[in-house]
C-alpha cells in the first residue's frame, strides 16, 4: 500500500493527513511539493486541506494549475483512487475532477465546528465498508464549503448515487447538503469535513480513522 499526499503552498493539513494514514496503514505516505510533474506510484492520493495558495483569487484555483495537476488528472484517469479533504475538495473542482463548484457559505462567516455527517452512496472505496445512513462526527473548518452546481449536475449526482456524504445540520448551505462528492468512476472523493482531524481518540473523536481504515482496506 503507497499512498501521496500532496503539498500546496499555505496548506495547513498535509501533516494530519499523513498521521492519520501512517496511523490506519503503518506505511508514511510520500510527501509531493507541488512544483513536481511527477508522482511515485500511489494506491491513494490526498489533496490535503489548509488555504492553498492564501485562497487568493478564488479558493483552490492557483492549486488547480500546479504543475503536479496533470500527473494527478492522469492518476485519476487511471483509476488511482483521489481524496480532497476541503481545500482539496476546491482544488479537486476547480481542476475539472468533480462537478460544481465550493462559493461562500450561506452565512459569509468563517465556520469552524463539528458536524454530522450520513454516509450516502455506498460504492465506491471510500464508503463500502460502511454501511448507509451510518453517521460520522467530524469537524469542518471553512469559509468557502458552500457546494452549489446546476440542477442538471445535481439531479444526475443524486440518481447516480454519488452524493457520499450529507451533512445533518448544513452549516454553509451546500445544496441538497451535500458534504462530499464522487467522481464519474466513483474513483475520486472531495468533502469538506476533515477525518484527519478526527482519527485519533486522544484529540477527543475518531471517526475520521474508521473513514482512512476503510479505505486503505479496499484500496490495498
Amino acid at each position: 500500500m503507497h499512498s501521496v499526499v500532496i503539498q500546496f503552498p499555505d496548506s495547513n493539513g498535509d501533516r494530519d493527513a499523513v498521521t492519520g494514514i501512517h496511523a490506519a496503514t503503518g506505511h508514511r505516505p510520500s510527501m509531493v511539493w507541488y512544483q513536481e510533474t511527477e508522482l511515485p506510484p500511489a494506491d491513494l492520493i490526498v489533496l490535503p486541506g489548509g488555504f492553498s495558495f492564501g485562497d487568493y483569487l478564488r479558493a483552490g484555483a492557483m492549486a488547480a494549475q500546479a504543475p503536479i495537476m496533470p500527473a494527478i488528472k492522469q492518476a485519476a484517469a487511471a483509476g488511482v483512487a483521489i481524496m480532497g479533504i476541503c481545500n482539496g475538495f476546491q482544488v479537486l473542482t476547480e481542476a475539472g475532477l468533480l462537478p460544481g463548484a465550493l462559493i461562500r457559505n450561506a452565512s459569509l462567516r468563517f465556520v469552524a465546528r463539528d458536524v454530522e455527517v450520513r454516509v450516502e452512496g455506498r460504492r465506491s472505496p471510500f464508503t463500502g465498508h460502511l454501511d448507509a445512513g451510518t453517521v460520522l462526527t467530524l469537524p469542518v473548518a471553512h469559509m468557502d464549503g458552500n457546494y452549489v452546481a446546476d440542477a442538471t449536475t445535481l439531479a444526475r449526482l443524486e440518481e447516480q448515487e454519488r452524493v457520499a456524504f450529507r451533512y445533518l445540520d448544513n452549516p454553509n448551505g451546500s445544496a441538497n447538503d451535500i458534504a462530499g462528492i464522487l467522481s464519474e468512476n466513483r474513483r475520486v472523493l472531495g468533502l469538506m469535513p476533515h477525518p484527519e482531524r478526527a482519527a485519533d481518540s486522544t484529540l477527543g473523536r475518531a471517526d475520521g480513522a474508521i473513514l482512512f481504515d476503510g479505505l486503505i482496506e479496499a484500496v490495498a
